[in-house]
C-alpha cells in the first residue's frame, strides 16, 4: 500500500461486513487428481471418447495448480493458481470458479475468491491483479489499470444456483456491493457511463482507443493497454448494469434489499443511456464511445455483455445476435473470435485478443444468449467450439489459453496446459451447451436440453450441498423423436426436458 493511502480512503461500512477480511488462513494438504477423481462429475457421450478425455485432462491440470496459503501472502484459503504468471488474476479466478465449481466436492475451489474478497480496501477497491508470494496489490488502486471486470457477482450467484448456499451468499454480498459502489465512484464519467483500460477490461491489446492524431504506433499500442481514453468502454458499461442486477437478486434472496434503495435505478439509468448513445441503429451493433461522441465502428465481442446485463431491448436482438452468424464477422471455423473478421486489425493467428477464440467470452456469450432465448444458436456455437478445442486436445494433448479462430490450432501467442480460464471448454460449456444440463437448485429443478441423439450424460452431477443426480439419455434416431431418460437422484428434483417439438418435466427416482 501506498505511503499516503491512508489518507484517500472514504470508508465503505460495506466492507466493516466484510468477514474474508479478518479470516484466518485455513488448509489442510492439497489433495490430488487421483485422489479426487472420484469425487468429480463423470460424463459419458457415446462416441466421443476424446471430449470425456479432454475434460479428464483439464481436472488433472487443474489439480496442479492448487496451492495453499503462506503466512506471506495473507490468503485464507487454499485456491486453484491462474496458471499465467504467480499472480492471482480476479476476472480469470471468477471465470474459473465457473467451471470449478463442478469440482467442490473434490476441493474448496471458490476459496480462490476468498482471498480475492480478503484483499478488499477500506473503500470497496479490490485489485484485479495480487501477488501471490506477498499478497501485495499489483497496482496503485487509482491505476487506470488497476482492477476490473466487474464480473464476481455474477459467479458467485451461479455458485447459488448450483448449491443453494445461502450463508455464503450473505458473506459475499456485503464485498460485492461495495466493490460495485468503489467501480461507480471512481470509474465512471458525470453521464454514468462507466470506463476502463486495455488491462482494466482484460482484452489487452484490442484496437479499442480512438486514433485520431495518433502517428506513433508503438505509442498508441502501449497507450491501449493503459489509458482510458477518455471512452465510455462499453464492456464495462454493460458489466455494471449486470452487477447490479445479480446484487438485486441476491438482496432479495437476503431480505436486504433496504440495503439496495438506489441500486435499480442505477441500472436502469445506465442502460437507457448506453442505449441512447452507444448503439448504432444502422450497423445494429453496440461501441465504445469517444470522447468527441463518435462511436469506435470496432465491433468486439465486448459489446455481447449486454445480454448478460438484459440490457439489449427486445426489438434490438434479433440484429445484434445476427452478426454471430455472419461469415464475415464473427461466425469463422472456430467460434468465436474476439474481434469482427472485418478489422483490419483482425488476424487469423488470433494475436491476442484481435480476433483469437477465448474460453470466458466464448462463455460470456454462451450464456447471454441462453438468457435471450436463443438455445439453438447457443448449442450450434457450443458444438463449435468444444469440437475445436478437442481436435487441438488430440493433436497436442492439452488446453490452450487461447485459439487460432481461422484454424485448429492454439492461437498465437499462447500458454498451453492454460487451466486457467480454458477449462470454461471441455466443463462448462461441455455440461451445459453440449449435453445441456442447467441446475436450478433454490427451485428444485435441472433444465436438460436434449440436442444430442448419440447416448448421453452425467453420472454423480452436484445439485445442492448433499445432492448427487445421475443423468441418461438413450440414443435417437431423429431430434423429434421422445427421449427415454433415466434419472436418479438422493435429493428431490424434477428435471424439465425439453427437445425438438416436445417438452415435459419428470421427478428423479431416489437412490
Amino acid at each position: 500500500m501506498y505511503l499516503l493511502d491512508k489518507y484517500t480512503y472514504i470508508k465503505n461500512p460495506f466492507v466493516e461486513e466484510n468477514i474474508f477480511r479478518a479470516q484466518k488462513a485455513s488448509a489442510g494438504k492439497l489433495p490430488t487428481f487421483s485422489q479426487r477423481r472420484g469425487s468429480l462429475p463423470n460424463p459419458f457421450w457415446d462416441g466421443h471418447e476424446s471430449a470425456i478425455g479432454c475434460y479428464w485432462k483439464v481436472w488433472e491440470i487443474a489439480f496442479s495448480n492448487l496451492r495453499k496459503p503462506t503466512r506471506k501472502n495473507g490468503f485464507v484459503s487454499g485456491y486453484i493458481d491462474t496458471a499465467f504468471n504467480d499472480h492471482l488474476f480476479m476476472w480469470d479466478s471468477a471465470f474459473i470458479c465457473q467451471f470449478a465449481k463442478y469440482g467442490m466436492r473434490a476441493f474448496n475451489f471458490l476459496g480462490t475468491l476468498d482471498n480475492i474478497y480478503a484483499k478488499q480496501h477500506p473503500d470497496g477497491y479490490i485489485c484485479r491483479e495480487i501477488d501471490e508470494k506477498t499478497g501485495q496489490d499489483c497496482f496503485q488502486r487509482h491505476d487506470p489499470a488497476s482492477t476490473g471486470p466487474n464480473v464476481l457477482a455474477w459467479t458467485e450467484w451461479d455458485y447459488y444456483l448450483m448449491f443453494g448456499d445461502r450463508k455464503r451468499l450473505a458473506c459475499v454480498f456485503p464485498p460485492l456491493l461495495a466493490y460495485y459502489q468503489w467501480m461507480k465512484r471512481y470509474r465512471s464519467w458525470p453521464d454514468g457511463t462507466a470506463w476502463s483500460s486495455g488491462w482494466g477490461c482484460g482484452m489487452d491489446n484490442q484496437p479499442r482507443l480512438d486514433t485520431e492524431g495518433e502517428f506513433d504506433p508503438v505509442r498508441l499500442r502501449q497507450l491501449s493497454h493503459f489509458a482510458h481514453g477518455h471512452m465510455s468502454w462499453i464492456d464495462a458499461c454493460f458489466q455494471q448494469v449486470m452487477s447490479a442486477n445479480f446484487l438485486m437478486k441476491m438482496a432479495r434472496e437476503l431480505e436486504r434489499e433496504h440495503d439496495i434503495p438506489a441500486l435499480r435505478a442505477d441500472a436502469e439509468s445506465l442502460a437507457r443511456i448506453v442505449n441512447k448513445k452507444m448503439w448504432d441503429k444502422k450497423t445494429a451493433f453496440y461501441y465504445d464511445r469517444y470522447r468527441s461522441g463518435r462511436l469506435s465502428g470496432v465491433k468486439s465481442i465486448a459489446a455481447y455483455w449486454g445480454l448478460l446485463a438484459n440490457a439489449v431491448p427486445g426489438r434490438r436482438l434479433g440484429r445484434f445476435i445476427s452478426h454471430l452468424s455472419n461469415a464475415r464477422e464473427f461466425s469463422r471455423p472456430h467460434r468465436v473470435p474476439t474481434l469482427s473478421a472485418d478489422h483490419p486489425d483482425y488476424r487469423e493467428t488470433g494475436n491476442y485478443w484481435n480476433g483469437a477464440v477465448w474460453a470466458p467470452t466464448n462463455y460470456m456469450v454462451l450464456r447471454g444468449l441462453s438468457d435471450a432465448g436463443y438455445h439453438g444458436l447457443a448449442h450450434e456455437i457450443g458444438m463449435n467450439h468444444l469440437g475445436n478445442v478437442v481436435k487441438v486436445y488430440e493433436r497436442t494433448g492439452t488446453v490452450w489459453e487461447n485459439y487460432s479462430p481461422e484454424k485448429t490450432a492454439p492461437g498465437k501467442p499462447a500458454k498451453e496446459d492454460f487451466v486457467g480460464w480454458s477449462g470454461l471448454g471441455p466443463v462448462s460449456v461441455f455440461f451445459e451447451y453440449v449435453l445441456g444440463i442447467v441446475p436450478d437448485v433454490p427451485k428444485s429443478k435441472i433444465t436438460w436440453r436434449l440436442n444430442l441423439l448419440d447416448e448421453h450424460g452425467i453420472e454423480n452431477y452436484p445439485f445442492g450441498k448433499d445432492g448427487r443426480v445421475s443423468l441418461r439419455c438413450r440414443a435417437r434416431k431423429d431430434a423429434r423423436e421422445t427421449p427415454r431418460v433415466e434419472i436418479i437422484s438422493n435429493v428431490p428434483v424434477k428435471v424439465e426436458l425439453a427437445w425438438d417439438g416436445g417438452k415435459k418435466t419428470v421427478k428423479a427416482k431416489p437412490f
